[in-house]
């Protein structure tokens, strides 16, 4: 009875978490952005009210137009959703239609394009869907790996420049936004920029402190945020053994090719390539 009982509650979540799906996928539909300018390859969904049997899909060519029943070729390419409804009604009016009612989707975006490399699961060029942002296009790309810096550079062409696949930070005629997805993870909404087609997103490889001595776990650990201390670095260690000298740290660091040695505090903060050493306690 009780097994009984367990299937049928598990068949009604999976029902449930299907409903659930279908009304994202659906509100999705509904709030696509009015903005988004059409270009080739787009797979355009035209929902015709008066006259339904000429709702349907209808691919743009690599010319930008497409072809729509009783009116023939249509151009779409450069125009945005609602300018290509009101074209679409103006054509219609003319000997077809008093007031014709429709609405203009899209089904697949194909046309424009954002490029994702770097220290992320799934690295590759994503369809850019309409207002997609940063946290949206990182999540589509598996998110970020462990080994990541915890910054994120979205490298921007500037304006009638173009660009077939993926441009590094330091390439010519580009902008740069940093931003840092710890603050966005946080909450920062500010940190959550908006993209636009051929944007590259960018996320580094964090570089590495090294920690030694006596710790609990020795060895390289990657630096996830900016700012970091001592004591969080320690704490990437496992923290310090009870024979650790806490009073004693130091920071060997290689600066403009020498290697120096400082005292440091637990609320000093360290940089790329630092070695901590936490020695041992005299008693």
């Amino acid at each position: 009875m009780g097994t009984r009982n367990l299937g049928s509650r598990s068949f009604a979540l999976t029902l449930l978490l299907l409903a659930l799906v279908g009304s994202v996928i659906h509100a999705a539909h509904l709030q696509q952005p009015t903005n988004y300018v059409v270009g080739p390859q787009d797979i355009l969904m035209i929902t015709m009210f008066d006259q339904e049997d000429l709702t349907g899909k209808y691919p743009v060519d690599s010319d930008g137009t497409f072809t729509f029943p009783l009116i023939g070729r249509v151009k779409a390419g450069g125009l945005t959703l609602r300018q290509l409804e009101a074209e679409l009604k103006r054509l219609l009016k003319d000997g077809f239609f008093k007031d014709p009612q429709l609405s203009v989707g899209v089904e697949s975006y194909r046309s424009q394009k954002v490029h994702i490399v770097g220290e992320v699961r799934n690295a590759g060029t994503y369809s850019l869907s309409g207002d997609m942002s940063l946290i949206e296009a990182i999540a589509r790309a598996g998110s970020t790996l462990p080994t990541s810096s915890g910054e994120a550079l979205i490298v921007r062409q500037k304006p009638g420049v173009l660009a077939d696949g993926p441009v590094m930070p330091n390439g010519e005629n580009t902008d740069v936004i940093s931003v840092d997805l710890k603050a966005l993870q946080s909450g920062a909404l500010d940190q959550n920029v908006a993209l636009q087609d051929g944007d590259t997103i960018f996320v580094p490889r964090a570089e590495s402190v090294y920690v030694f001595g006596q710790v609990k776990s020795p060895g390289a650990y990657p630096l996830q945020q900016r700012n970091t201390t001592v004591l969080q670095a320690l704490s990437l260690a496992g923290g310090v053994t009870e024979r650790g000298a806490t009073g004693r740290i130091k920071i060997v660091r290689v600066e403009k090719g020498k290697t120096i040695e400082i005292k440091a505090l637990l609320t000093d903060l360290v940089r790329p390539g630092d070695t901590i050493m936490v020695p041992e306690r005299f008693f």
